[in-house]
């Protein structure tokens, strides 16, 4: 056992958030951070926590990878047939996160999701390197499987079958994700504890609010 946890911190002190200074729609406001943490060289920048909700109430989360940012959402792949693919056909709704280290911030999002429609969802997965499309068909993602072998063999059948072409058709249960925020939230480190907290809340007629929230 590690007794000194509890002794690990760190102090923030690369820069603020003012609210005068942000965007007024808080997907500007996330692009604009998102190229700079691509600027500034941080590791899988759209590295992304995704949290879902069984129907039971169970939450369950993993990292999963942006894969576009759209004026309503923000898109990811997976199998459909997966642990979060049945989560969300169980329950809509569903929470990002975002941890730049690099730059001392984190972004929030919570909201709801809807499949994008198939043709999207193909050219996505058509546009993947012949590899990642096979790895796809070969999955059958959150299935317990008796060992390894079982993935390396139907991806070497797989490869056979496909060895004259360099993009496969897209799997009926792989696909893609809009998740549409109703909240926003930026966090910027700050000395002390005393960190930034600025939240966007979208009303029932779509327009967003900004406030601030105690660290």
């Amino acid at each position: 056992m590690n007794k000194n946890i509890e002794d690990i911190r760190k102090d923030y002190r690369k820069s603020s958030l003012d609210p005068e200074q942000m965007s007024e729609n808080p997907l500007v406001q996330f692009q604009l951070w998102f190229d700079e943490a691509l600027k500034s060289d941080v590791m899988e920048a759209n590295a992304m926590n995704l949290a879902t909700v069984s129907k039971k109430g169970t939450p369950s989360s993993r990292i999963v990878l942006l894969k576009g940012i759209e004026e309503d959402g923000f898109l990811f792949y997976t199998n459909y047939q997966s642990r979060k693919g049945r989560q969300i056909e169980e329950n809509e709704h569903a929470a990002l996160t975002f941890f730049w280290p690099e730059l001392e911030r984190q972004v929030r999002i919570e909201g709801v999701t809807e499949k994008v429609s198939p043709e999207t969802s193909t050219a996505y997965f058509q546009s993947r390197p012949k590899g990642s499309q096979i790895g796809a068909w070969a999955s059958p993602q959150s299935a317990i499987i008796e060992n390894r072998e079982i993935l390396e063999e139907r991806a070497q059948q797989l490869e056979k079958q496909y060895a004259t072409v360099e993009t496969l058709p897209r799997p009926q249960q792989w696909g893609g994700y809009r998740v549409i925020p109703g909240m926003i939230e930026f966090w910027q480190g700050r000395s002390s504890r005393m960190h930034d907290r600025l939240t966007y809340f979208r009303d029932e007629k779509g327009n967003w609010d900004i406030q601030r929230l105690a660290p």
